[in-house]
């Protein structure tokens, strides 16, 4: 892991928070999509290098519905990126963190992603990401 690769959020009303972060910021966010796999609309915005993912649920069912209800809107994880999605969660597992996604699968913004469980790291749901060679 070499670098922070993004901040998620989850909100309750993407349009909505589009228009909160767009004042903040300064600027609208530089890609919105859905992520159907994930149950998600998200939008990401750059502060300096920085970058901030906004995610909204498309369905009930969706992890980022049962997050809000759960706990309310707010931060949801902490995004790495990674080299070797492959190699990192090998070395992950062998140094006793739980995997949530053994097998990346595709995210937004061009990752390939995976999860390691809140339990095993002190209650914050990390991401890995590798950028997908084009």
């Amino acid at each position: 892991m070499h670098k922070i690769e993004h901040i998620g959020i989850a909100v309750k009303n993407l349009e909505t928070a589009n228009e909160l972060y767009t004042k903040l910021f300064g600027t609208p966010p530089y890609k919105i999509e859905s992520v159907e796999s994930e149950g998600v609309n998200t939008s990401f915005f750059k502060s300096g290098p920085n970058k901030i993912e906004l995610l909204e649920a498309t369905n009930d069912n969706s992890p980022i519905a049962k997050f809000i209800e759960k706990k309310g809107e707010g931060i949801h994880h902490i995004a790495f990126a990674v080299d070797d999605i492959f190699a990192e969660v090998t070395r992950l597992k062998s140094e006793g963190f739980v995997v949530l996604n053994e097998t990346p699968k595709k995210g937004a913004d061009n990752k390939l992603i995976v999860f390691l469980h809140p339990k095993s790291t002190n209650g914050v749901l990390i991401e890995l990401c590798q950028e997908i060679s084009v």
